[in-house]
């Protein structure tokens, strides 16, 4: 009796074959932590494979062409559609999913500034969670900070902004993420947001009404207690008057 070929016998190890993405998730629940649309996954990518899921999309992808009977062989306009919309998704619309927060260089207030700061317009590049279509807007944010706030470069607000916006989500749930850390990062006396954004998902579809916006504020601290510091924040907004 003929003995079986050794490369017949080797040990296949257990996780051979099985999706990254699978991988990522079972971190993700071994630690008991959510991966809902609009949360930050990075601390659960270990090297190289952000590669790998996006390999993994572009497969899905191109399956989601195939059963919209796209003939993605012979039509030279979508022969790499998949690829590029892999792409699109992980390192560019949905980034702030998958990468670290930017660094964040904070200074002590070594004049104790305490007057009102305001930044912005910044600009919104994000996706609605629902239907994936974009929502593109403008940003406000009004600093009130004291002796112990840190003090944080302009561009990096904007560096902020485009990691936490870059993530399908809800307009409101998203002003409420960045609030949350801009407070972590500068311990203010208050802070005030306002955005202002279109939603593809009612002028591109669904109604189609071109010319609705949705507009929506997060005040903590002082500019909940003093409504005069409330009105002059939203009086020294450009355009919003």
């Amino acid at each position: 009796m003929s003995s079986q070929p050794v490369a017949d016998m080797t040990p296949i190890p257990p996780d051979e074959g099985t999706p990254v993405s699978v991988k990522i998730r079972e971190r993700i629940a071994a630690a008991r932590k959510r991966f809902n649309a609009n949360d930050n996954i990075a601390d659960f990518i270990e090297p190289g494979e952000l590669e790998q899921l996006l390999d993994e999309v572009e497969v899905k992808m191109q399956g989601v062409l195939d059963s919209l009977v796209i003939n993605t062989r012979d039509d030279h306009n979508t022969h790499n559609t998949a690829r590029r919309v892999a792409k699109m998704y992980l390192n560019e619309v949905f980034k702030g999913r998958y990468v670290q927060a930017p660094p964040i260089t904070e200074f002590p207030n070594a004049e104790h500034l305490n007057e009102l700061m305001i930044v912005g317009p910044l600009t919104v590049r994000s996706a609605c969670s629902h239907h994936f279509c974009p929502v593109l807007g403008k940003i406000w944010i009004g600093i009130m900070p004291n002796e112990h706030t840190n003090v944080i470069g302009l561009s990096k607000y904007a560096r902020i902004v485009d990691w936490i916006m870059g993530r399908p989500q809800i307009q409101e749930e998203a002003v409420v993420q960045l609030a949350d850390l801009i407070m972590e990062k500068t311990q203010p006396d208050g802070l005030a947001i306002v955005m202002e954004a279109s939603h593809f998902c009612m002028s591109w579809r669904g109604v189609r009404d071109m010319d609705s916006k949705m507009i929506n504020s997060v005040m903590r601290g002082v500019f909940l207690k003093d409504s005069a510091l409330r009105r002059e924040f939203l009086s020294l907004i450009p355009g919003r008057n």
